[in-house]
Formats: structure tokens, sequence, C-alpha cells
């Protein structure tokens, strides 16, 4: 596997790990040190650092670099390249053409598919790779749409933890649940019969890509000026805010957003910097917002295994994770219609509708999004792409919920 970080990149793990447990010898190419490669440590997975730093800048030392990083490849007899995120992708095809090896690219998120430039350049790259592993049916049908066989294009989420909801407690009852929501509101201030939402992501600046007009990409602007329109006739509402900045440009552009919105003088909007667990955040909300201009699956599947239900935009991936039952969709990149959905499920939380949702939330989301299943289906694919088993079946949500009409 080639990775090009050595912070995120978490899925990465049970992916190796499945392909370990089939009999296969699995090595992690990635930057060194960080919380990948601990944690890679941990599942007994070997890692090796990267000679190339992932960044494609014109210079004699990014060829010196790709060439370090072909040498590695041959030297580890590597048979399938299992690369992830795209600059991983641009490095595994630029530093192994004409080699004897497989190339399976697994795309996390589809961002990079949304830029004009990276569409031109994938409608003639992609015939490098034997199989794409989309994340979501949106990636799939977008790479679909640059000529890639349905064959070479299968539709596989990289799922979640199922036990890490419950991992804190002592059991996994209704009880338990109910009794560690309360403590963890009662924790932070809230009494039960607050409206509470919440929204999980880092910050990330606007970035210069024509699709999202240099705008940044998880929508916390949406979403802030639709609570403005939706908490002035529900003064019972609170906004959490989970995660800092991105980086150094992510934390000042959260900052711009504060001072945007005057959010140092509203009490209803609580921003909590970025958090190591946020299971306590989740059981304190009744609801979660992913407003994103551009999305994989992203918090939905997460927050709905702590019986949490979300309202999601209609970008990328986001509408395969809720349906009529469990959620709502909206249109990216508007308020109004967000701050409708807002109030009908406020709505919802007064009649005692919106906790049913979460229930449907958490069983959808226990169906759709087993990492273990996952991971499976994965190596069954890497294998294919090997020549060894026939063609794997997916493993993706079903039908996509519908758009909230005006």
């Amino acid at each position: 596997m080639i990775v090009k970080t050595n912070y995120g990149g978490l899925w990465t793990i049970p992916q190796a790990c499945a392909l370990r447990d089939r009999g296969h010898v699995v090595v992690v190419i990635c930057p060194p040190g960080g919380r990948l490669n601990a944690r890679l440590a941990e599942a007994g997975i070997r890692t090796v650092a990267s000679p190339f730093s992932f960044r494609f800048r014109p210079t004699p030392a990014t060829l010196v670099q790709l060439w370090q990083l072909r040498r590695l490849v041959r030297r580890l007899r590597v048979q399938v390249l299992y690369h992830h995120l795209y600059a991983a992708t641009l490095a595994a095809r630029l530093a192994t053409v004409g080699l004897p090896l497989a190339r399976v690219q697994f795309v996390a998120g589809p961002a990079f598919l949304e830029s004009r430039a990276v569409r031109v350049v994938e409608r003639v790259l992609w015939r490098l790779d034997r199989v794409i592993i989309c994340g979501t049916r949106y990636t799939s049908r977008r790479y679909g749409e640059l000529g890639v066989p349905a064959s070479r294009r299968p539709a596989v989420t990289s799922g979640l933890n199922l036990a890490w909801a419950t991992a804190d407690l002592p059991d996994d009852t209704a009880a338990t649940r109910a009794e560690a929501r309360a403590k963890a509101r009662a924790d932070l201030g809230l009494t039960p019969d607050q409206f509470v939402v919440i929204m999980v992501a880092y910050v990330y600046p606007p970035r210069k890509l024509a699709a999202h007009r240099n705008r940044a990409f998880k929508g916390h602007d949406v979403l802030l000026a639709a609570w403005q329109k939706f908490r002035s006739g529900h003064p019972d509402a609170v906004l959490m805010l989970v995660g800092g900045g991105s980086d150094e440009a992510g934390e000042e552009h959260r900052q711009d957003l504060v001072r945007r919105f005057g959010l140092a003088d509203d009490p209803s909007v609580r921003w909590i910097d970025t958090a190591d667990d946020v299971r306590s955040y989740y059981r304190a909300a009744d609801l979660s917002v992913s407003p994103s201009l551009s999305e994989g699956h992203g918090a939905p599947p997460e927050a709905a295994l702590l019986d949490v239900p979300s309202i999601v935009s209609d970008a990328g991936g986001l509408p395969e994770t809720v349906d009529e039952t469990c959620g709502w969709v909206v249109p990216r990149d508007d308020a109004v219609m967000l701050a409708r959905a807002l109030a009908h499920a406020h709505t919802e939380f007064r009649s005692g509708g919106l906790a049913e949702r979460g229930v449907r939330a958490r069983e959808r989301s226990w169906q759709h999004f087993d990492n273990r299943i996952s991971a499976v289906r994965m190596a069954e694919i890497v294998e294919y792409a090997a020549g060894i088993g026939g063609s794997p079946q997916e493993y993706a949500p079903p039908a996509t919920g519908k758009v909230l009409a005006r």
C-alpha cells in the first residue's frame, strides 16, 4: 500500500489486516512517524518510510524521489500496488510505469474529481490502474463519466468500526445508552429540553477549485448562515461545532467565520476545538448536520452509530448515507433549505419522532457501513486485480435519499 499521510488514512488499517489475514504479505509505504504508523504497528502491519514527499514540484528533487520510490517498490517485489489518496495515486502511477505489477486505487473522497483539470488528466491516467475502488457510488459514477468500465470501478464504502460507539460503555443496551446520553448532556451543561445540533468536521481553508468557487468545502459558512435564520425562531436550540482548523490556514478561516457570524456574542453556538474522542458530543446531540460542498460519506454514518440522525447536503456521497426514514437531504450551498430542514427536525424533536429517526439511522449504519465486511470485499478486489479469484460483489449503500423540495 502507498498512503500519502502519516496521520489520517486510518481506514487503511482494517484493509491491510484483511489482506494479511488472507495470507498475503502487506507493507505500507507512507511518511515516517505519526498516528498512522503507530496504529499500523499495533496491528502488526509493517511500514516503510516513503522516499517521496508527495509534493509534485517541478524540480530535480521530485524526479529523484520518484526514482527512489520506484527502486523501493522493486526491492519489495510488489505484485499489487494499492494506493490511497490522489497524491499517492499519482506517485504510484508515475514511479512504476512499466513494472510488472497491478495497480489498485482506493478513492476515499471525490473532491479531486470535481476539478476540471484533474478530470482531464484522469481521463487518460485511469488506464494505469487495473481497478479503481470507489468509496461511494457517486465516485463510481464520476469515473464512469471518464470512460471507466463498470467492472473496473466497484463501489465499496470504507466503513466503520461498529464497536467504537459503545466501546467505552459497560454494555450495549438501550438503558446504558440513555444513561450515557443524559450524562453527556449534563457534563456539557445542556438541559433535556434543549434541541442540540452538532457538526463534527475539521475546518479546511478555501481552495482554488473551480467547482467550489474558492470556498471551504466542509460548508461551515452555509450552516452558520442557516443557523442564524433558524435560531431566531427557536430559542431553545444549541449548535455544537466540533473540530478546529485542519492546519494554520484552516484555523485562520475558522477565526474568520467566528468574526463574520459574530459567534463570540452568540450563546447558542459552541465551537469546540479538535477532540480526540467525539462520542460524548454525539451522545449529547439530537441531530447531526453535514452541509459540505464536496464529500464522500463523511460524518453521518458515524453519528448514526450513536443514534443521531442527519441532515446532509446533496454533495458527493452524502445522500447515500440517509434515506427518508432517518434523515434529510438538502441542496448544497442553500442556507434557506438547510434552515427549513432544521425546522422540520426541531418539530420532530418536540414530538419525539426525531429519536425514532436516530434508531433507524443506527440500524442503517450497522447494515451498510461495517468495515469488517467492506475490508474483505476490498481484499477480494485486490486479489482479483492480482489474478486470484473471481470478480467480487459491491458493498455499498442502496438507493440514495431524496433532496428536500422547496
